[in-house]
């Protein structure tokens, strides 16, 4: 009981004080199963995993290996560190704010009326923590007959030692009938350390062609990672695959475990492939590069690449893409990786780059960032910056990954900006290696501080989809959105929201990713919320937006 209460003490702690940019203490309740810690200062958006199904073909009903990089394709923000409720239980924290839940304010019915009109939202499902999985992470991915796969931070078991979070990745079938229940299928508890499993699986997931699913966990496996004393392993890569004959069993295999911080420390976010099969994914530390990111973790990160074997049985073969060293470099990158046409990687880091940025718990304003590959397989990958941010009006510390358009331009989310509240970003390739940020749209902060924006997908119009991990408005548990360009060039952006969701029976704080099915319906997940009642707050939904 000490070892499993130390691990959740140091899951939840080392994010408490994680979004120290604007906010008070609304987004940061640790719970820590009879314990209930009170985060000090930081707004975790709890997303720390983050985004969409990144790398799979966004199309419902398909699914391929081809990274998703134009419109329709939710590209980007497949993980994110900060919004999936890192290091365990940071989204558990509605105990904090059960004063602001007690009915739906007039200022949530100002805010969401006109949206509300003409938006539909539904749970599918409500997690109901316990042998059920507990806290929903990350993305969520349709297969060919319309099943919903994901993964969940916490549930599914009690024996996991000795970080005790174990988590559980999930089928959701729909209902032959419309209206009915969906039905909830667990396909794989984890085990913990202690089996050399995996454990807290630290984003959502995607697929391949042949309906394997793939995802990341931030703890377990064999590697040698020690945090607080405890020996809870540096995380694992893991692959299940559909069982040959109806009714049959799930094929459960670990592609990889990080052996040591030098090598990876704490895999988050969701993966994404390339056009060959090669899973790129990022650690939010490890490395074996910077100081200066965390006293309890070491060094500042990793952008790593598993590809195939070339014989079947064979080993996936792991490389360091780039070891992210602090300072001016970037530092803790968000997952959520993209690639365009050439294999280029993009993608942000929470801390690092400008060093004018200094909180409670990191240093450095964050950055957007590019891995060019080599001209030769054994080369090494070149790092570009696309932008630093400043703290100024240009934003910081973004809180997600970013998407791509077919021009090549990176689209994004932070905090701050010139209302403080957050904004949406836009990284314009502009000749050689220069880009040019474009902030199209600005959030007012609110009472409780900023909103933390994220963006998931484009549609075929160009409208950019995204989430909220609070407000618009002092009364919305998060919210999603939509972004309308203006149809002239610097044009103003026009924002519509969704839905706000408002907590129990609804869903609480977004996930990042959504997908669409060919009805431009929207899914994705909450971290809290729904009907559950064995979670404080409730256990997190699967949920369904008709705009």
């Amino acid at each position: 009981m000490a070892f499993e209460w130390l691990g959740h003490y140091a899951l939840g702690l080392r994010f408490s004080e994680r979004y120290a940019w604007n906010r008070p203490m609304v987004r940061n309740q640790v719970s820590i199963a009879t314990h209930s810690w009170r985060a000090a200062k930081g707004s975790m958006r709890g997303r720390y995993a983050s985004q969409s199904h990144v790398g799979h073909d966004r199309k419902p009903g398909v699914l391929s290996r081809q990274p998703a990089l134009l419109y329709g394709s939710p590209t980007g923000n497949a993980g994110n560190p900060r919004r999936s409720g890192f290091l365990a239980m940071n989204r558990n924290r509605t105990s904090l704010v059960v004063g602001r839940w007690f009915g739906v304010f007039l200022v949530t019915l100002a805010l969401a009326s006109a949206a509300s009109a003409s938006s539909k939202e539904k749970a599918l499902y409500s997690f109901q923590g316990g042998t059920d999985g507990a806290v929903p992470a990350g993305g969520i991915v349709f297969d060919k007959q319309g099943n919903l796969y994901g993964a969940t931070q916490q549930g599914g078991g009690s024996n996991c030692s000795p970080m005790a979070a174990c988590g559980t990745v999930y089928q959701l079938v729909p209902p032959a009938k419309q209206g009915d229940p969906w039905t909830e299928n667990l396909l794989h508890v984890f085990q913990g350390k202690r089996l050399n499993d995996g454990e807290f699986p630290s984003g959502g997931v995607i697929a391949d062609g042949l309906g394997n699913i793939y995802g990341t966990s931030a703890y377990g496996g064999t590697g040698d990672c020690v945090l607080l004393g405890i020996k809870g392993g540096c995380g694992t890569v893991f692959e299940l695959s559909p069982p040959k004959t109806k009714g049959g069993q799930w094929s459960y295999a670990i592609l990889y475990s990080f052996k040591d911080s030098r090598d990876g420390y704490v895999p988050w976010g969701d993966l994404v492939f390339d056009g060959a099969g090669n899973l790129y994914g990022a650690t939010y530390f490890g490395g074996g590069e910077g100081t200066t990111c965390d006293a309890a973790y070491q060094y500042c990160g990793t952008v790593f690449k598993l590809s195939p074997p070339k014989t079947k049985g064979g080993k996936w073969a792991k490389k360091l893409l780039h070891s992210f060293a602090g300072g001016t470099d970037g530092a803790n990158p968000n997952g959520g990786l993209v690639l365009d046409g050439k294999g280029v990687v993009y993608g942000t880091t929470f801390a690092g780059g400008n060093q004018g940025c200094k909180t409670s718990s990191s240093i450095g304003c964050g950055m957007v960032y590019a891995l060019s590959p080599p001209a030769i397989e054994v080369g090494v990958w070149t790092e570009k910056t696309v932008h630093r941010f400043t703290g100024g009006n240009d934003g910081a510390q973004p809180g997600g990954g970013v998407i791509i358009d077919a021009q090549g331009s990176l689209y994004g989310g932070a905090e701050g900006g010139p209302k403080a509240g957050g904004i949406i970003f836009r990284s314009a390739p502009v000749g050689g290696d220069h880009w040019k940020e474009t902030v199209l749209y600005a959030f007012t902060v609110a009472p409780q501080g900023g909103y933390d924006p994220t963006v998931a997908r484009f549609d075929k119009n160009g409208n950019i989809y995204g989430t909220t991990n609070v407000g618009p408005g002092e009364s919305l548990a998060g919210s999603v959105f939509r972004l309308k360009p203006s149809g002239r060039s610097g044009g103003t952006w026009t924002i519509s929201i969704l839905h706000g969701f408002t907590n129990k029976p609804d869903g609480a704080f977004p996930n990042v990713p959504l997908i669409s099915d060919k009805f431009g319906n929207l899914y994705g997940s909450t971290q809290t919320g729904g009907k559950g009642q064995s979670c404080q707050g409730g256990c997190g939904t699967v949920f369904e937006v008709s705009p």
